[in-house]
Order: C-alpha cells, then structure tokens, then sequence
C-alpha cells in the first residue's frame, strides 16, 4: 500500500474540482512559435484568463488546472525552457499575477510539467555537454520519444535530469503552485518519480502529484511511483461508449473496477481533457449531461474541461493540428459566451453543487445494484452517508439521485 497523501494533498483529493485550461488554444495564442525563441517578442496573453477564474468559481470548481505555460516552439508539450513562460503567453510577471488572482479566490493551481522529453530546440539538446541528460537513439543521435521529431527523450537515469526535474519543481512550487500534473508519467521509470516526490515532498509535503496514466496497472503504479493519483481513463472510456452503444453493461463493468481503485488512492476523474474529442461531440448533449452525473457521483478527484460546462463542440484528429477545435480561443469574457450553452452551465452548476455538498463522494465506495442495456443503478456511500444514481440510456434518457431525504437532483432529455 502506497504512504498516505500529506494533510494538503488529501484535502485536495478530498475538495478539490478542476476547471482544467489549455491556456495556448484558450487565450488565442498562435499555433507557431516563429523565429529564435529568445528573441521572441513577448505577447501579454495569459491576464485574459484573470477574467474567467470568478467563472470558474460561479460553477463551483475549487482549482485550476492549468496545462502547459513554459517557453515552447508549438503545442507547449516541446519545452524549451521550464523557468521562463511562453512569450506567447506573456512572462513570468503574468503568471504570478494569475496565481495571486486565483489565490484571492481560493483556486488552487496545478501546472502542467512535461518532464518525460523536451523540445529538439531546447539547449540541453544542442549543447553537446549535455548530451548525456538525452536518451540516444541506435544511430547514436537524440531518440525522439514515439517517433515524433520535435521531441527528444530525456534519460531519467542520469542524476542531472533528476536534479533538473526536483529544481524545476521546487521553482514554481516556490511562487505559489499546489502541485503538479505530470505528462505522460507512464512513459517514465516510477523509480524516477519516486526519487523526485521524495526530495521535493522534503520541502513541500503537500504538494499534489498527478500522473497522467492511460492504460495498467493504476494502483501499482501509484504505489511505485510516490505520486498521488493518476487519470482514469478506464472510466472516461466506459462512460461515453456506453452512451454511444446503449451499453451500461460497459459503464457497470468499469464502475466496479474504479470502486476497486478506491481501496488504496482516489483517482483523478474526468469526462474531457485536452487530448480527446469533446464528450458533446462524442455522445450528444444528452450523453454529456449522463457523463457528468457520472462524474459528480463517483469516487475521486474530477476536473471539468473548459467549455465542456456550455457544450463546446470538439473534434479530435489524428493529423497536424488536429487537435485545434478540442482546444479552442475563449471569447474575450463569459458574458460573450452564446446563450444556447446556458442549459448546460445550468446543470453544471447543479451537479457540482451536489458534489460539494457531499464532499464524501470523493473517497465513496460504489456499489452496482441494478444493470441492464438501457439502464444503471448504482449506490455510492461513505462516512454513513449514500446516495442511490439511477441512469436510463433509453428510451428517454435520465438521471435520478436520492439520498435519505428523497431526491437530490432529477433530469430527462426534453425537460
């Protein structure tokens, strides 16, 4: 059994609800960082976001989870220096001053680390002293990580990137952030993360680690790795295919295998990130509104992805670019927002108001009482407190919660 989390990182898996940003696509960055990246001119950007964290707090979400900041040539995920902000962006003025805004409204921040490669651009690969910190292909050049080339895999072997990895941390640690979320985590040695929890927990024990784990063992490499949780992209899978193939046989399945999860960590939960196809697009408003009840009823620790709470529309696709309308420009303030979304903010409002009146939810253990094609039944509980879900697929669908007062929130399609 992995070490309980510290009093600060319990709290958050315990409270916290993520409005999860892609901060390049939502500020209207370009897609291209042109020309030399140290010459680049600086572009104040990241302040449009001070005017949606009261929104983010409007919905009742109690974080920011904020995807990638630092200096990059394209996508953010090609970092070229992890203590300077990306001049397209703004600078490092910009980001404390976010970070002082969402500490006067009690958000807590996670920044994105990508700390498994770096972009071919960065120093460390075309300096040859620090050669060594790369991992090398069989020709004896950088190995670039799954085959893209702007990205070069760093070896989390040597001790200089463990040193770079804990320094890293600690900087932005040090101006404010609650913890972070660590990209792709399951492509790096959880000996690795281990060691870097461990030297940076020495100064920051509550710090909050997220790995980004897609498919295994969850558990184990929680145990392993030192990091709090991990994304839980079982569930994510479950509940819109479910929804697409009228199947709670699917959504029952992975409920009882994320249940099973709770016994030693509470999972990081959602129903949208950045890097897949908006749940809108994919199952229809009516099955983002299933998916979200699902999410808010659950054990673990959810994050809602910006726009999913207006039904944003977003196609992800396997080309250059592909993933532009999963992560699209914000308008200028959420008042700009169309009013054909309203429903939706409505509904988001309601159930993650349910949640956090039953913050118990985030540790409860969820027992499946009924299942059939078209429809769910399932009782999450905790601290002698439960609540009984009902979801219908078909032919209307429908979301029932009752708890021991009778009932707590009710939707069909159509009302």
């Amino acid at each position: 059994m992995p070490a309980p989390p510290a009093p600060g990182a319990a709290r958050l898996l315990d409270h916290a609800i993520w409005w999860h940003v892609y901060p390049l696509g939502a500020v209207g960055a370009p897609a291209v960082l042109e020309g030399d990246p140290a010459d680049a001119t600086v572009e104040h950007r990241l302040p449009r976001l001070e005017g949606w964290l009261d929104h983010a707090v409007e919905i009742g979400c109690s974080g920011l989870l904020l995807g990638p900041v630092f200096a990059s040539r394209s996508h953010g995920y090609d970092t070229l220096d992890h203590s300077r902000v990306d001049p397209r962006l703004g600078d490092e003025a910009d980001l404390d001053r976010l970070l002082q805004q969402c500490r006067e409204r009690g958000l807590s921040v996670l920044l994105d680390g990508v700390f498994n490669h770096v972009g071919v651009d960065h120093p460390m690969v075309t300096d040859p002293q620090t050669a060594a910190m790369l991992k090398q292909g069989e020709d004896g050049r950088p190995a670039s990580w799954e085959g893209h080339e702007g990205l070069v895999e760093l070896d989390h072997g040597h001790p200089d990137v463990e040193d770079l990895v804990v320094e890293v941390m600690l900087h932005w640690l040090r101006r404010g952030i609650a913890g972070w979320r660590l990209d792709v985590a399951y492509a790096v040695p959880t000996d690795f993360w281990a060691r870097v929890t461990t030297r940076v927990r020495e100064e920051f024990p509550d710090a909050l680690f997220v790995g980004e784990v897609i498919h295994g063992d969850y558990a184990g490499f929680v145990e392993a790795s030192g990091v709090d949780t991990v994304t839980q992209y079982q569930l994510w899978k479950a509940i819109w295919s479910s929804v697409v193939d009228t199947n709670c046989w699917e959504l029952a399945h992975a409920i009882e295998g994320h249940d099973a999860l709770l016994e030693s960590f509470v999972p990081q939960t959602f129903v949208g990130n950045h890097d897949v196809t908006r749940i809108a697009t994919t199952a229809g408003d009516d099955g983002a509104v299933l998916g979200l009840a699902v999410l808010m009823t659950v054990g673990g620790m959810p994050s809602v992805y910006y726009g999913d709470e207006h039904a944003f529309r977003g196609l992800k696709e396997e080309r250059l670019g592909g993933d532009d309308d999963i992560r699209p420009a914000l308008p200028d303030a959420p008042t700009d927002l169309s009013a054909d979304g309203a429903w939706m903010l409505e509904l988001h409002r309601a159930l993650i108001g349910l949640r956090r009146r039953h913050a118990w939810l985030a540790r409860a253990r969820t027992q499946v009482e009924e299942r059939s094609n078209e429809s769910l039944t399932y009782v999450s509980s905790g601290q002698d407190q439960w609540l009984r879900v009902q979801i219908v697929l078909a032919p209307t669908p429908s979301v029932t919660v009752t708890g021991a007062d009778g009932e707590v929130f009710g939707w069909a399609s159509g009302d």
